[in-house]
């Protein structure tokens, strides 16, 4: 997950790099222009007052007047500048995005009071069927695996794959990602315009953007309003989450790799592959892969 992570990383800084050159050309086209409106201007006086251009005109004082409007759209450039740009430009963007973060925050701490106060800590297990509520829910574990099951190595995926990326983030957005703990801080911030459920042993943990829970029945509860809560990992959060799934979408990469983290085994006996969608190699994906969509038989 945070190759994924950097990537994004990498692209907020080439979008604030590429915002800063901007901004320079823009000033820069506003000062080439004052001056040649100065000369401009100059010009256009001596013109009529020295060489008697327009004294036939039918418009008096036409100078006077080519003047004010060519003031005119020198005022609209510089207000467009030094206030659209600057004040509704990238640091505008982000100040209306630190917002929509902080109304997602305070929803996030008002179900994580939910949470400690309807589902302490259970003292026998949870039967595997009891958290799923809601009648026409799914829940989903989504992965992207090796051949031979490899998700990752050091907390870290072990390919790059942009159009998975862009998967993942449509088949997520609007619902519930329930996840372990390391799986969560492999991510820079909170993913937007998702709700993140946390799974630790950790009764003191706590996150900004997360929702804390102390087992996968907790989580499930918490989402049964969610008509699709999706399961991201880790390893051991998708082995004892595969019980309570009804669905997984696997991205299968057609390579093996040394891991140290595993998908688990899915036993074709019990569940029917109904969909696959193949993408050979190219230039911006090394490995060749395979979206499979497997459901509960």
């Amino acid at each position: 997950m945070s190759s994924k992570n950097n990537e994004i990383q990498k692209n907020e800084d080439r979008e604030q790099f590429l915002y800063a050159q901007d901004r320079i050309r823009q000033k820069k086209r506003l000062n080439q222009h004052f001056v040649v409106f100065l000369i401009g201007s100059a010009f256009i006086i001596i013109l009529d007052q020295l060489m008697g251009v327009g004294k036939n005109l039918p418009i008096e004082n036409w100078y006077v007047w080519a003047i004010l409007i060519w003031t005119f759209f020198f005022l609209i450039h510089a207000f467009n500048v030094f206030f659209t740009n600057r004040f509704m430009g990238k640091k505008w963007e982000n100040e209306q995005l630190d917002k929509l973060k902080a109304k997602q925050q305070k929803r996030i701490t008002e179900l994580q009071k939910r949470v400690d106060k309807e589902m302490p800590l259970p003292n026998k297990p949870v039967p595997v069927k009891a958290t799923k509520q809601a009648k026409n829910q799914t829940i989903t574990l989504i992965a992207a695996a090796s051949e031979n099951d490899a998700l990752g190595k050091d907390n870290d995926l072990v390919w790059h794959l942009p159009d998975d990326f862009k998967r993942f983030k449509k088949l997520t957005t609007g619902h519930h990602i329930i996840m372990g703990r390391k799986t969560f801080e492999t991510f820079p911030e909170p993913l937007p315009n998702r709700i993140h459920v946390v799974i630790t042993r950790d009764k003191t943990y706590k996150k900004f953007g997360a929702i804390v829970v102390h087992s996968i029945n907790e989580a499930l509860e918490l989402a049964k309003q969610d008509d699709q809560p999706f399961i991201i990992g880790g390893g051991e959060i998708y082995k004892q989450s595969l019980e309570y799934a009804d669905k997984i979408e696997l991205t299968r990469v057609h390579s093996e790799f040394p891991a140290d983290t595993f998908f688990p085994h899915i036993d074709e006996s019990k569940w029917e592959l109904i969909n696959e969608e193949h993408h050979p190699k190219d230039d911006k994906h090394e490995f060749a892969f395979t979206y499979l969509t497997y459901i509960r038989k």
